[in-house]
């Protein structure tokens, strides 16, 4: 299969590169020094499930310079999601596919302002890996996952044929028929954990070790869950619990992404996540009270991020 990985970070690097070893033909867009390494030294991958070097590795910054393309994994930031889009869309075909594997709920009708829907299936993934050096990619945790599927809840030929590829390149895959709820859980829990750490400058396993701190992120997840139920998703009370277990079994020293971003002064998805339940919480009646104070309290150091950058 033809495969571009748009967005060469932690996720992107690590799925593509089990692709690439797989034997598809995978593109992978980068940019600056990261790019200039790759093109030099190829895509290292260190992960518990076993390192692989994909060298020579096709990469570039641009993907007007690809053809043919059968399949698009969106790895981005989702605050470039829209940006990135509207160049996906100059340089697809009839039978494209493209999947967002970013965090956030709403990926999906922002591809959908840029893109023909009939392109688009919903996507989400889970893994915790990170980009440990220019050109390396380092996997820390988690088993690698892919949850994908149609928007119509329908079992397409060409999602089989997804499933198969992935399948294939050893990572672990779900098909799903309802991929809004797994959005929407996946979403649970990131936005649970990583505001959160980013205010108090610590682990996932010492923020829930503190019984102050856990309250706060279940207040936190119980506001989601009532925007979600608003918006008709199905989850519920179990999905909390369910996801507080996984939350509690993290490896010592777990951060996230976002945490990570607003440590190092970078922009973050602060806006997708905590900011998504604030705004929809207006626009639906339900007070966030949680989310509203994690929100605001990062927000001016977003805002200055995001003028440095």
């Amino acid at each position: 299969m033809n495969i571009v990985i748009y967005g060469t970070g932690g996720v992107g690097g690590y799925f593509g590169a089990r692709l690439a070893q797989a034997g598809n033909n995978v593109t992978f867009i980068a940019r600056g020094k990261h790019l200039a390494t790759i093109q030099k030294n190829g895509l290292k991958l260190i992960s518990p499930k076993g390192d692989c070097l994909i060298y020579p590795a096709n990469v570039t910054d641009s993907i007007a310079q690809i053809n043919n393309i059968d399949l698009v994994l969106v790895c981005v930031k989702t605050w470039q999601l829209k940006d990135v889009a509207k160049k996906i869309n100059k340089n697809i075909n009839e039978k494209t596919v493209v999947i967002s594997l970013l965090n956030g709920v709403e990926n999906q009708d922002i591809l959908i302002s840029e893109i023909n829907k009939k392109h688009i299936i919903g996507g989400l993934c889970k893994v915790i890996s990170k980009v440990k050096d220019f050109g390396v990619i380092h996997h820390i945790s988690y088993e690698p996952t892919i949850i994908f599927g149609e928007l119509n809840h329908e079992k397409s030929q060409r999602a089989i044929k997804i499933e198969q590829v992935l399948k294939n390149a050893g990572i672990n895959t779900i098909l799903s028929d309802d991929i809004q709820k797994e959005i929407w859980t996946k979403f649970l829990y990131i936005t649970t954990v990583s505001a959160i750490g980013a205010l108090t400058r610590t682990y996932v396993d010492e923020m829930v070790a503190l019984p102050e701190i856990k309250k706060i992120m279940y207040k936190t997840a119980e506001e989601i869950l009532a925007i979600a139920n608003a918006k008709d998703i199905n989850i519920n009370k179990e999905t909390i619990e369910t996801q507080f277990k996984i939350i509690e079994n993290q490896p010592p020293k777990t951060t996230s992404s976002l945490q990570r971003d607003i440590m190092d002064g970078k922009p973050s998805e602060l806006e997708s996540q905590n900011g998504t339940i604030v705004r929809l919480g207006k626009e639906l009646g339900i007070p966030t009270p949680t989310n509203d104070f994690i929100y605001f309290c990062l927000l001016p150091q977003e805002k200055k991020a995001r003028q440095l950058c």
